[in-house]
């Protein structure tokens, strides 16, 4: 069987939710199914390190889909002529965008519709089109995968969508935490840590003001780094952090290799995720699984994922985030806890089992 899978979210050095989503699950399917062949859509030039199967054939389909009218173009027109012109048997689309102009059977991923209720932190032509175009594609689709009950549950209630068309299949968690070990600290100061695109859903001005609060209430040496980049409408978020007073113990980076990345989480006193929407929120999963102590917002798909294993926190208080980094900062009874119950809930989570499960719903797919 033939198999296509839009991967333009595959960009070397560029792997965010989506784009990691992708990576490990298809990486894990082509590899459990090599009886089939998968073509690998992107939409400019593939870096290798993204073919690791034999049975995986990469097409560049032009043009580069990163603006609403390049994607109609790219998902109406593209997408379906190379999909005939493969004779595609099944399209698998990772990213909640499907196509409606072909009749090849769809299993599409819905991460969350956190368009639909913050429709103001989302760029006014991206919104337009997320919410003409996203229910149309989820009734289009042969079958609609979830990454968490929230966000079924968000799909049901916002289109009207039928549960049983909807899986549940969960992100995953894959850390080498023994090579990470040998590695020792690169900074010398405690820190708190985000790791997120920085935009308004994100609520890192949310965080900001809360790390204001925090130093000018508890003196002490602990800094924030903040690793992601900034994505859109942060113009408030730049005028806020531009007349902070504690603005030197404030760390941007924007851009840093993986292996970076999870050795500043894996030393960091806690992650703070105060989020104000998420269809999952892989980063908590990532600082459990090291053994980090993570403060989470209350709302949206966080509770079912973090489980009894974070200090939650309502997002729009400042006052909320403050105290909760103290709080981590002072008591070691329940930071300790908080680690045991983090490790123990992030080995729930497994690109292995997610990427199993789809293979599953493939292979019903394509009998």
């Amino acid at each position: 069987m033939k198999i296509a899978v839009n991967t333009r979210f595959l960009l070397k050095g560029k792997l965010e939710g989506i784009g990691m989503y992708t990576h490990e699950i298809f990486k894990r399917v082509a590899q459990l199914l090599p009886e089939h062949q998968f073509y690998f859509l992107f939409d400019r030039k593939w870096d290798e390190a993204f073919i690791t199967s034999e049975n995986i054939i990469p097409i560049k389909v032009n043009p580069q889909a990163r603006h609403p009218f390049l994607w109609y173009w790219w998902f109406e027109h593209s997408i379906p002529k190379i999909l005939k012109q493969n004779n595609i048997d099944l399209f698998i689309s990772p990213d909640g965008f499907g196509s409606l102009s072909t009749e090849v059977p769809q299993l599409i991923t819905i991460h969350d519709l956190g368009f639909e209720h913050y429709p103001q932190h989302v760029p006014y032509l991206v919104n337009k089109f997320y919410t003409h175009y996203s229910p149309l594609y989820c009734r289009k689709a042969a079958t609609i995968l979830a990454v968490s009950e929230f966000t079924k549950q968000d799909i049901i209630k916002q289109y009207g969508i039928r549960p049983s068309k909807i899986e549940v299949i969960y992100n995953g968690v894959d850390i080498d935490t023994p090579k990470l070990e040998k590695v020792e600290p690169k900074r010398e100061r405690p820190y708190f840590i985000f790791v997120g695109a920085v935009h308004p859903r994100k609520n890192v001005l949310g965080l900001l003001k809360a790390f204001e609060r925090f130093k000018a209430k508890y003196p002490g040496e602990q800094q924030l780094i903040i690793i992601g980049r900034k994505a859109w409408m942060n113009s408030a978020l730049e005028e806020f952090y531009s007349a902070m007073e504690f603005k030197a113990e404030v760390v941007w980076i924007e851009k840093i290799e993986r292996k970076d990345l999870l050795q500043l989480l894996k030393h960091a006193i806690a992650l703070v995720y105060p989020s104000l929407f998420e269809g999952f929120g892989i980063p908590i999963i990532e600082s459990m699984g090291l053994g980090v102590p993570v403060i989470s917002s209350s709302v949206s798909a966080l509770p079912e994922i973090a489980g009894n294993s974070a200090l939650m926190i309502d997002p729009n208080n400042p006052d909320d985030i403050c105290d909760a980094m103290q709080t981590i900062l002072t008591d070691n009874v329940l930071r300790n806890q908080l680690v045991e119950n983090g490790k123990k809930r992030a080995a729930q989570f497994s690109w292995e089992v997610s990427a199993k499960k789809i293979v599953a719903l493939i292979n019903k797919h394509i009998q």
